[in-house]
C-alpha cells in the first residue's frame, strides 16, 4: 500500500455445482494464499459459493441456507487475513432471490451487492430464477453482522483514503448505463465485476477491450473474474477469463480455460490525482451513496506490474511504427497550417548532423510535400564552429543533399572570434559565453536569412531538452515554428528510425543510421583527436532518465521518492540507485531553475500526453520554489548515506 499501490487479485477456483462445502475449502484456500502474497483485495466469481450454473436448485431451501452458512465461514476465516473479499451466493431477501456480491473483512460481513440487470436472452436465463436488485435497499442480519444490502454502497479502506471499491456483477457491465459510471462518480477509483460469462468464439476479445474500455473511461481500476472449470457444461463453457485493467491498461489477464489466481498492483493514488487534472470528471454521483469502512495495514507492496523504461514509446514494433507514422504527420500537418496562414513558401532550418535537427528537416519535407512544394524551398544550413567534427558536418551536408533542400554553408569561427573582441572575451576560456555566443551565432544567421527570403525559421529542439532547459536563451531556444516542441527526446530517435526503415532510399538511410549511432552533443567545444569532446549525456544525464523522470512528474504527477523507486525497477538492469537519485534531483534543479525559458517558446505542436508549453499544458511562475521536491531526494540521499 505504500505509494498508493494496493495488490489486487481475481481468483477463479475449481468448483463443483451446487457443492457448498467444496467451494468454501476451495475459496478459503485461494483466500489464505492470496493474503500471504500480499494480495489486499481478492475477488471472486459471480455465484461461487455454489456455482453459477445450479438453474432451479436456487429454488432449494438447503442450497440457499447452505450459501448463507458458507459466507459466514468465508467471513470467519478471513478473520487473520489483512484484505478485503469479494464472493458471489444467492440470497432470499424478503421473500425474493438475489444474484448478490459479499463483501468481507476481518472476520465481518461489510456489505451485500446485488446484481442489476439479468440477462435473459440466448443462453442466459437469470430472470427465471433472481430477481433485479436495482432498487434493492436494505439492512439484513447475516450471523452476528447486520448488513447493509444494496448497489449504492462504496467499501472505503481508511488507511488508504484513495481506496474505493464499488461492485458490479457481470451483465451490469455490458448494459449500456453500467452501474459502475454512478460507482465511479461518486468516488470509487476500483470496480470489482463478479461475473460467469461463458465462452464462444470471440468473445474473449470483445470481453477485454470491454473491461480495458470502462476502466480507462472511468479512469479507475477494474478487476474482473469469471467463473471457470467445475461449472455445469450442459449447454455452455465456462473459460475462467479474469483481467485485471488501470485506466486502459491491461496489468494481467489469464489464460483461458484455466483457474487459479491472477495479480497485480493498481496505483489508487494516481487515479485519483489523474481524475483531480480532469477537470471534466465529476464527482457528482448519487449523495445517498452508503460508505462502509475497513482497515487495511500500510505495508510496502513488491511491485509485479511492468514498469515501462521507456513510457513515451510504445513497446511493441506494430504499435511503434503506427505511433510514428502518427506523430510525424502531427508534426508535418502543424508546419503546413503554420506556413499555409501566413501565406510562406520558404523555410529555413539550421542542420547539424545530429538528432532534432534531422528530425525537423524531415518534418518539413513532408510539410512541403503535403503543399506541393519543391524541396529546394527549404533553405538547409549547416554552421560549423569550434566544435564541429568531420562525421556531424559530413552526415548534415550528405542529409541535406539526398533530401533535395537548398544547401547552404555559413563558418561561424570568424565572427564568433570577432565578437569574443567586441566583448573582450578571451577565446580560451570554455565557459558558458564561449557556447552561448556560438549558439546565438548560428540564431543570427537563421534569421536574418529567413528576412532575406521572406521565409520562417523552423525550430529544432525537443521536450527533453526544453524540460531540462538545455537551451541557450534567445539562441536555439528560439525559432518560429518549433516542431519538435513535445517531442521527447527518447522518441525522436525512434522516429529518425522509423523514417530511415521506410524511406526507400539507401543513401539516406545510411545518413539516418549514422546520425542515430552518433553521440548527442551541442558540439560547442573543440574536438578531441577529431571527435566529439562534449557529450550532451554526461553533463545532463541519460536522456532515458530524464525522460521517465518527466513522464511521472507531469503525465502521472507522482512524487520523487516515488519516481525514484519507480526508476529503478524500471532500470534495475542499466543503473545503480545512487546514480538515479543523482540524476534525478538534477533534473528537478533544473526543472524549476530553466522554467523562464519555457515561459516564452514559440508556437508548435503538441503530440503526445506530456507538453510544457506555457499557453496550454504548463501553467507554471517561473521563479516557482522546488524546495519541496528536491527535500524528499536530499533525505534519501541522507539515509543512503547512513547506510
Amino acid at each position: 500500500m505504500k505509494d498508493g499501490f494496493i495488490k489486487t487479485a481475481a481468483v477463479t477456483p475449481e468448483i463443483r455445482v451446487a457443492d457448498v462445502e467444496y467451494n468454501c475449502c476451495k475459496i478459503c484456500e485461494y483466500m489464505k494464499k492470496a493474503a500471504a502474497a500480499g494480495v489486499k483485495v481478492c475477488v471472486f466469481p459471480e455465484l461461487c459459493i455454489t456455482g453459477y450454473t445450479c438453474q432451479d436448485l436456487f429454488w432449494q431451501d438447503k442450497l440457499l441456507s447452505a450459501a448463507k452458512d458458507g459466507l459466514k465461514r468465508i467471513a470467519d476465516a478471513s478473520k487473520t487475513l489483512d484484505a478485503i473479499i469479494f464472493v458471489g451466493l444467492p440470497l432470499a431477501i424478503n421473500g425474493k432471490l438475489y444474484n448478490t456480491a459479499a463483501a468481507v473483512s476481518r472476520g465481518k460481513i461489510l456489505g451485500v451487492v446485488p446484481k442489476s440487470f439479468l440477462p435473459n436472452y440466448n443462453e442466459f436465463y437469470e430472470a427465471r430464477h433472481f430477481c433485479s436488485g436495482k432498487d434493492l435497499c436494505c439492512d439484513i442480519t447475516l450471523g452476528a453482522d447486520l448488513v447493509h444490502v444494496g448497489t449504492d454502497i462504496i467499501f472505503e479502506c481508511s488507511d488508504l483514503p484513495e481506496l474505493k471499491i464499488a461492485v458490479e456483477l457481470c451483465e451490469d457491465l455490458w448494459v449500456p448505463n453500467p452501474p459502475s459510471i454512478s460507482h465511479a462518480t461518486s468516488g470509487a477509483t476500483v470496480i470489482v465485476n463478479l461475473s460467469a460469462s461463458d465462452e464462444i468464439t470471440g468473445k474473449s476479445d470483445y470481453r477485454k477491450d470491454l473491461v480495458r474500455g470502462q476502466s480507462a473511461r472511468l479512469v479507475c481500476g477494474y478487476v474482473y473474474c469469471s467463473a471457470g472449470n467445475g461449472e455445469s457444461t450442459q449447454d455452455v463453457v465456462y473459460s475462467g477469463h479474469n483481467l485485471i485493467c488501470e485506466n486502459g491498461s491491461v496489468l494481467a489477464e489469464s489464460e483461458q480455460f484455466t483457474t487459479g489466481m491472477i495479480c497485480s498492483e493498481f496505483d489508487v493514488k494516481h487515479l485519483e490525482a489523474d481524475r483531480r487534472r480532469m477537470t471534466t470528471f465529476d464527482i457528482c454521483g448519487k449523495s445517498e451513496y452508503v460508505h462502509v469502512g475497513f482497515d487495511l495495514r500500510i505495508e510496502d507492496v513488491t511491485l509485479t506490474r511492468f514498469v515501462d523504461a521507456s513510457p513515451f514509446v510504445p513497446s511493441s514494433g506494430a504499435a511503434r511504427e503506427k505511433r510514428c507514422g502518427e506523430i510525424f504527420m502531427i508534426q508535418a500537418m502543424g508546419l503546413k497550417k503554420r506556413l499555409e496562414h501566413i501565406g510562406c513558401r520558404k523555410t529555413v532550418i539550421g542542420i547539424s548532423g545530429g538528432l532534432d535537427s534531422t528530425l525537423a528537416l524531415l518534418v518539413t519535407v513532408k510539410a512541403c510535400d503535403l503543399l506541393g512544394l519543391n524541396h529546394s524551398d527549404i533553405i538547409a544550413v549547416t554552421m560549423p564552429g569550434f566544435g564541429t567534427t568531420d562525421r556531424t558536418y559530413d552526415n548534415a551536408v550528405s542529409l541535406i543533399k539526398a533530401l533535395g533542400a537548398e544547401f547552404r554553408e555559413v563558418n561561424i569561427a570568424s565572427s564568433v572570434m570577432q565578437h569574443f573582441a567586441d566583448i573582450r572575451h578571451d577565446a580560451s576560456v570554455h565557459d558558458v559565453t564561449y557556447e552561448n555566443c556560438q549558439a546565438r551565432e548560428r540564431t543570427q544567421i537563421l534569421m536574418d536569412i529567413a528576412n532575406q527570403c521572406r521565409g520562417i525559421v523552423i525550430g529544432t529542439g525537443d521536450l527533453s531538452e526544453l524540460a531540462l532547459g538545455w537551451a541557450t536563451y534567445n539562441g536555439d531556444h528560439m525559432s518560429m515554428y518549433a516542431v519538435n516542441a513535445s517531442v521527447p527526446k527518447t522518441l525522436v530517435r525512434y522516429l529518425v528510425r522509423y523514417y530511415a526503415d521506410i524511406c526507400n532510399d539507401s543513401a539516406l538511410s545510411s545518413t539516418l543510421y549514422d546520425i542515430l549511432d552518433t553521440p548527442v552533443s551541442p558540439e560547442l567545444l573543440p574536438p578531441e583527436d577529431g571527435k566529439i569532446s562534449q557529450k550532451t549525456e554526461d553533463l545532463v544525464g541519460p536522456y532515458e532518465l530524464h525522460d521517465f523522470f518527466l513522464y511521472h512528474m507531469l503525465r502521472l504527477m507522482e512524487n520523487p521518492l516515488k519516481i525514484y523507486r519507480l526508476a529503478q525497477i524500471a532500470f534495475k538492469d542499466k543503473y545503480d540507485a545512487e546514480f538515479i537519485l543523482k540524476w534525478e534531483k538534477n533534473f528537478y534543479k533544473r526543472f524549476f531553475r530553466q522554467h523562464f525559458k519555457r515561459s516564452c517558446l514559440p508556437d508548435g505542436p503538441k503530440v503526445g500526453s506530456v507538453a510544457v508549453s506555457p499557453r496550454g499544458d504548463l501553467r507554471m511562475p517561473s521563479d516557482a520554489c522546488g524546495r519541496v521536491w528536491l527535500e524528499e531526494l536530499e533525505r534519501k540521499q541522507s539515509e543512503n548515506l547512513d547506510k
